[in-house]
């Protein structure tokens, strides 16, 4: 179907850099686009799962990754900067 839309120039230029990555045209990223808000609409949020404590606090998955003092430090002074 052929019909004319008014966008705002940020969606526009987000589209064209959207279709361009893709090797697609204009009109096929928009409506590409389209579909998937249409899909995330639909989609519920899966809320993450969290463990508890023994005194029933939650505690973050365990990655293998250990937070230190050093490194909360330095993303103090980071920040500071």
């Amino acid at each position: 179907m052929r019909t004319s839309i008014n966008l705002a120039e940020d969606v526009h230029e987000f589209a064209k850099l959207y279709a361009n990555a893709r090797g697609i045209t204009l009109s096929a990223a928009i409506s590409e686009l389209i579909r998937k808000g249409q899909t995330a609409e639909r989609a519920t949020p899966k809320a993450p799962a969290f463990r508890r404590s023994s005194a029933g606090f939650p505690l973050f998955p365990r990655t293998g990754d250990k937070l230190t003092t050093s490194m909360v430090r330095k993303a103090e002074e980071d920040d500071l900067d």
